[in-house]
């Protein structure tokens, strides 16, 4: 009787089993049904920053060296110092070139100044000579009144006429000159013009010179870390050289690569969960907050091309940047771009 019980009781509790998971095999199912009905999930995601490159604008060797690799830093901080001694002469260089400019300047209206006064002098040289001649004239008709009257002898006679010819001709070169100094003012007055044209072009090169000075300095573009050194006390550095890279700690965001068949439902404002592969107990969320013009095989070093007949369907990817919230500060902090993530979209409406 015993052995028979045994045996009814095996026939009832295996049914029981069996249907307790199937039951539960259900569940599970309809479960991941729904939920995937109203969500979309991806492992390939990765955290990205703003990454600004520090390049000199300036060719020299570096003096100093103020920041370690990984250093915090805040827009605006003293990082590296060029030594400045080939600046400096240019500068002075320049300076000097401004101040020959000015000198000459001085020299050029002092000349106009001079040329002036020789027109001042020139027309009293003028009326001198009229004076001169009209003394002269009535000297010579007296002259000629005595001399027609046998008053005077023939050479008293001509020297009046020589004194009233040289007179008139002083006053001929007289009047001349008065042309030839208003000209040399007008010439004067050009070559002024002319050199202070070069007083501009000397502040210029002031400017640039003290311009390139500045660049002997080089200082944080952005609040950040500091990573990828690459230079040495000592070193010389060319002009457009990378000298180390700056990973701005305010821009730190989410991409995250959808399958093309997954991005249909995915819109700009819905909510995003994230588990970070690094931290396995600490979620972030986020929200969607635009897609990338292109898949990303286009943005590849070689990107494929189907017009070349060796077409093979591949599912491409869609780069999705998700905004994080930032309530959570100090656990963000700890984030570095680079680091795996696994992303869920909640793809009910926004």
């Amino acid at each position: 009787m015993n052995d028979v019980k045994k045996s009814k009781g095996k026939k009832i509790v295996f049914p029981i089993i069996l249907g307790l998971v199937l039951v539960g095999a259900l569940a599970f199912t309809a479960k991941e049904y729904f939920y995937g009905q109203s969500h979309e999930e991806t492992d390939n995601a990765q955290f990205d920053a703003d990454i600004s490159p520090v390049v000199t604008r300036a060719t020299g060797y570096i003096k100093e060296i103020r920041f370690v690799d990984n250093q915090v830093v805040h827009a605006g901080d003293t990082l590296v110092v060029l030594d400045d001694r080939d600046f400096q002469i240019r500068l002075q260089q320049a300076q000097a070139a401004l101040a020959v400019a000015k000198q000459s300047v001085n020299v050029s209206q002092y000349a106009v100044n001079e040329a002036k006064t020789g027109i001042a002098t020139a027309q009293a040289n003028i009326e001198t000579a009229k004076v001169r001649v009209w003394k002269a004239t009535e000297d010579f008709k007296r002259y000629e009144a005595l001399y027609e009257d046998h008053a005077i002898t023939k050479a008293q006679y001509d020297a009046a006429k020589a004194e009233k010819d040289a007179a008139e001709a002083a006053l001929h070169v007289a009047q001349t000159q008065v042309p030839v100094v208003s000209e040399k003012v007008s010439t004067n007055k050009q070559q002024v013009n002319a050199t202070a044209s070069n007083i501009g072009l000397r502040q210029a090169d002031i400017d640039y010179a003290k311009l390139q000075l500045s660049y002997t300095v080089i200082t944080a573009p952005t609040d950040g870390v500091i990573s990828k050194k690459t230079i040495q006390p000592g070193q010389l550095v060319q002009a457009g050289q990378s000298l180390f890279s700056i990973v701005n700690d305010n821009g730190l965001y989410l991409t995250a690569n959808f399958k093309e068949t997954q991005i249909e439902k995915i819109q700009i404002g819905q909510a995003v969960h994230i588990n970070v592969d690094a931290f396995a107990d600490h979620q972030l969320n986020g929200t969607v907050e635009s897609f990338a013009g292109a898949t990303g095989a286009k943005f590849s070093l070689l990107p494929p091309d189907n017009a070349t007949g060796n077409f093979v369907k591949v599912v491409q990817r869609v780069p999705v940047r998700i905004k994080l919230d930032k309530s959570d500060k100090e656990f963000i902090s700890r984030l570095r771009p680079g680091l795996s993530a696994k992303v869920v979209v909640d793809t009910k409406k926004p």
